[in-house]
């Protein structure tokens, strides 16, 4: 390993894990559809192709015990599992126990509780399941929600697994990508051991952390439409207003069209974004935003320097949306053949995914203010049936959270039909875990006591329950947020 571990306290832990993958004359590595899924996969899969092991790599929307069936049916020795399995390990020690296959894991999820497990499989580290190769930062004291990623796991794996003279920190900007698109960015920054890789990947030339608007969209979305789409921060006269936010742009003095086209913010000079900003925040203060949406207009961004610039790829959140489009509409390939470096036709193909994306996310929005939230004592809901894509509700209640009609004091649940089932995530906001809300434990209480399971982080989290059932969950997850708020 090229210089100190990235997080010394799982040192010894991705040591173990990098010492069985190495045993291994082949290794199947099962990860799942998100951002921070795709990314820990393609870390995890390039380490392992540098170390000279053959890897096979497939995705699951979830992992329950028919995937988890599914997979040992494949007949390999060495599965390891990255972004999810933690809290699976109920059904994958059943598995090991009986010699079907043997588990790595580099997770940050809620690890399993100990006595569900095969004794012979786990044992217990401070009330989690726990066993010789699992990378978790939970088990060493590290925030699995906030700290350290799925990506985060498995570049810290990645790490250990290097070769003699290899060097593995190049891989820490998929791992930012994957933090960056698991939400973990704290008041705008990556801290934790999150902090450390950021570290890493400055260090070895493929990132850079820098201060700039934290608007969405600055490396692609013209001018205009930057601040139009700006509803993360909405400002009266430019948010949601093309005429105005183009009027704005116009009263500013600068050159702002090249050969007739709008430029992006990542084509203007030093000065030129400092004039955009300042005039920004003016205009906010004018219109009365509150102060502490002006300070969030400005924060930590995070550039991939390797990518070009005036490409989704340049920038992390942009790149982990990307992403998002991909896997969440079954094309987990194309989003991992674009974290390996293939460009030409995977890009494309993403790049036309994320379209319709941007599209579903926009109609699910507009369904939820048609139809409104229901509001609990303690959660807000709103059911989506089959009219939002059960891979993105959880997306569209994060965007709803907030907005008019709903209360940004109350986690929100979404509601989507799912192969007979229903899938149900839930969304809370920063005050809300402070006062106590761990959307993780309510996910999986409610759903356990309908007969589903859920789990997650704790401020965002998601379950699967029986068709039927759903005011019963709403009921349940009102109690358990009650007891966590008292």
């Amino acid at each position: 390993m090229s210089g100190s571990a990235p997080v010394p306290a799982l040192a010894d832990r991705a040591s173990a894990c990098a010492d069985r993958l190495r045993a291994a004359d082949r290794v199947l590595l099962a990860s799942h559809i998100d951002a921070d899924g795709l990314t820990s996969a393609a870390v995890a899969t390039t380490a392992l192709a540098r170390a000279g092991i053959p890897v096979e790599t497939v995705f699951k929307k979830q992992l329950d015990a028919d995937e988890i069936e599914s997979i040992a049916a494949r007949e390999y020795d060495t599965v390891l599992f990255t972004d999810f399995g933690s809290g699976q390990l109920d059904v994958i020690s059943e598995h090991v126990a009986r010699g079907d296959f043997e588990a790595v894991v580099a997770d940050h999820h809620q690890p399993a509780d100990p006595a569900g497990c095969h004794p012979d499989a786990v044992r217990e580290t401070d009330g989690y399941a726990d066993f010789d190769h699992h990378c978790n930062p939970l088990l060493v004291g590290l925030d699995g929600a906030s700290e350290l990623s799925g990506a985060g796991a498995a570049y810290v794996l990645a790490r250990a697994l290097e070769p003699a003279d290899g060097d593995n920190r190049d891989l820490a900007a998929l791992a930012v990508v994957g933090a960056v698109g698991d939400m973990q960015a704290v008041g705008g920054e990556l801290v934790g051991a999150n902090a450390g890789i950021v570290e890493e990947g400055s260090a070895a030339g493929v990132l850079e952390e820098g201060t700039d608007l934290t608007l969405y969209g600055k490396q692609t979305r013209p001018l205009p439409k930057l601040l139009e789409y700006a509803t993360e921060v909405p400002i009266p006269g430019i948010s949601n207003d093309q005429a105005g936010a183009t009027r704005f742009l116009e009263e500013l003095g600068l050159d702002l069209r090249r050969d007739g086209e709008w430029r992006t913010w990542a084509d203007l000079t030093d000065d030129e974004r400092q004039t955009v900003a300042s005039a920004l925040v003016q205009r906010a203060v004018q219109r009365g935003v509150p102060a502490d949406k002006i300070q969030s207009l400005v924060g930590t961004t995070y550039t991939l320097t390797d990518e070009p610039s005036g490409t989704e790829l340049r920038d992390a959140s942009e790149f982990s949306t990307l992403l998002n489009a991909t896997a969440r509409y079954e094309r987990a390939d194309v989003g991992l053949a674009v974290c390996l470096g293939e460009r030409a036709a995977p890009l494309e193909r993403a790049r036309k995914l994320l379209a319709t994306h941007r599209r579903n996310l926009s109609e699910g929005l507009d369904l939820v203010k048609e139809r409104g939230v229901t509001q609990a004592e303690h959660v807000q809901y709103f059911d989506a049936g089959d009219a939002v894509r059960e891979t993105i509700v959880g997306i569209v209640a994060g965007m709803a959270l907030g907005t008019d009609g709903v209360d940004a004091d109350k986690p929100i649940v979404a509601f989507a039909d799912a192969d007979g089932e229903r899938k149900v995530s839930a969304r809370a906001t920063g005050p809300l875990v402070g006062r106590g809300v761990d959307l993780s434990v309510v996910m999986r209480e409610a759903a356990q006591s309908v007969g589903g399971d859920g789990g997650g982080h704790d401020i965002a989290a998601g379950a699967t329950i029986p068709a039927g059932e759903t005011e019963a969950f709403v009921a349940a997850a009102d109690d358990v947020v009650a007891d966590q708020l008292s």
